[in-house]
């Protein structure tokens, strides 16, 4: 198991927030552009959609992880899954029309990622 910040306990909690917080801006957005008939459908649909995503595909052996995988992804390619899910969260809220916030989160996660930086390499070679 890898030792630095990007896998101690306190930086996986905070990337859990962080997934959770994704996953609620992407219903918001859901619930901004679907048709009033489609709403509640829409605003559970598209997250959970992003959550099998993103349980799914993981690479083998990441200790953030349990290690294991449904789809084994190579970890270049992960990292870009989960740019994907944090940014388009931050996205979403912004197409959603809460910008300010948006822009708040999209700090947030870059700065997680910079502190994280040494499961972003581990990600990167494997």
């Amino acid at each position: 198991m890898t030792s630095g910040y990007g896998f101690r306990p306190f930086a996986l909690g905070v990337r859990f927030i962080l997934e959770l917080v994704a996953l609620v801006c992407f219903g918001l957005w859901a619930w901004h552009v679907s048709p009033a008939a489609l709403r509640y459908v829409a605003v559970v649909v598209v997250p959970l959609a992003v959550a099998v995503l993103w349980g799914v595909f993981a690479t083998p052996g990441d200790a953030s992880r349990s290690g294991e995988t449904v789809v084994a992804t190579a970890g270049p390619l992960r990292l870009l899954l989960e740019l994907a899910v944090f940014f388009g969260g931050a996205a979403a809220l912004y197409a959603a029309g809460v910008q300010i916030p948006a822009a708040a989160l999209a700090g947030v996660l870059v700065m997680y990622h910079v502190l994280s930086w040494d499961r972003v390499l581990w990600l990167l070679k494997h």
